[in-house]
C-alpha cells in the first residue's frame, strides 16, 4: 500500500508531461493551431496571385489582339509622338516593361513551441514535488504517533 503513495508522484510526472505537451508542446494544440492560421493565410495569398494572374492574362490578351489598348501601353512606355500609330510586328525581341506586382511572397516560420526539455524538466519537477510532499506527510504523520 505504500508503494502505490510514492506512485502518485511518477504519475503527477506522467500527467504533467502528457498536459504540457498536448497543450504546448511542438506538436500540441498552440502548434497546430498557429498552422492552421498559417495554412489560410497562404490561401488567401494564392487567392490573391489567382487575381492578379487573371489580371496580367487579360493584359497579354488585349496588348495580343486590341490595337488600341498597344496604343496606350506603348505611350505609358515612353514610345512614339501622339500623331504616330503602332503596329504590333512579332519576332523583334523583347521590349522594356512597365514594372508589375506580380504578387508577394509568404515564408512560413516555425511555431512558438514549449521544447520537449523544458516540459520533461517541469514534469520531473512536479513529480519529484508530489513525491516529497508525500513523503513529507508521511514523516509528519510517524512523528505524531
Amino acid at each position: 500500500m505504500r508503494v502505490f503513495k510514492y506512485l502518485l508522484g511518477v504519475w503527477t510526472a506522467i500527467a504533467v508531461y502528457s498536459l504540457f505537451s498536448f497543450l504546448g508542446g511542438p506538436s500540441g494544440l498552440s502548434s497546430y493551431n498557429y498552422l492552421l492560421a498559417e495554412r489560410e493565410r497562404q490561401w488567401e495569398n494564392i487567392k490573391e496571385l489567382g487575381i492578379i494572374n487573371e489580371e496580367l492574362e487579360r493584359t497579354r490578351f488585349n496588348l495580343q489582339y486590341d490595337q488600341d489598348t498597344m496604343m496606350v501601353q506603348a505611350r505609358q512606355m515612353g514610345y512614339g509622338q501622339p500623331d504616330e500609330r503602332f503596329i504590333r510586328i512579332v519576332g523583334l525581341g523583347t521590349p522594356k516593361t512597365a514594372n508589375v506586382t506580380a504578387g508577394n511572397v509568404y515564408s512560413t516560420s516555425f511555431p512558438e513551441y514549449i521544447s520537449d526539455k523544458s516540459i520533461k524538466i517541469a514534469a520531473f519537477c512536479a513529480g519529484l514535488l508530489v513525491f516529497a510532499f508525500i513523503l513529507m506527510m508521511e514523516i509528519i504523520e510517524k512523528k505524531s504517533r
